[in-house]
């Protein structure tokens, strides 16, 4: 059958308020705006590149889709960083403290959770 598809492009996580979240990502993760514009529809997106990475997480805010209900361990981001030490230390400046952990894995990672606007979990590791 060969290769359907030939690359992976973007997460969409529908969000209640896309100025907040749009910072909230900047801050805590440093990734930037690559893009935004308003679709046919009316929903307003903003694209976010990641370092490293091709891909990119596609936050949406449309007002008629009703209010953003999260839940609980439906779906979560995974970012890898160098240090877990230093990651804490940045989500406490800019107030935004862990959620969870950080916990070592049997296999020498260490991870950890912040909670995104709406309540998305973001996991991060840091590789042993």
């Amino acid at each position: 059958m060969g290769n359907v598809v030939c690359k992976f492009l973007h997460t969409r996580m529908r969000v209640s308020d896309l100025d907040e979240s749009v910072s909230f990502y900047e801050k805590v993760f440093g990734l930037e705006v690559s893009r935004r514009h308003e679709s046919p529809r009316g929903s307003k997106l903003v694209f976010l590149s990641v370092p490293n990475s091709d891909e990119e997480i596609e936050l949406t805010y449309f007002p008629g889709s009703g209010s953003v209900e999260v839940q609980e361990d439906l779906m979560h981001l995974a970012f890898e960083v160098v240090s877990m030490s230093e990651f804490e230390n940045h989500t406490k400046s800019v107030g935004v403290p862990l959620s969870d952990g950080p916990t070592q894995s049997s296999s020498g990672s260490i991870f950890a959770f912040v909670d995104a606007p709406d309540g998305y979990e973001i996991e991060v590791i840091q590789r042993p």
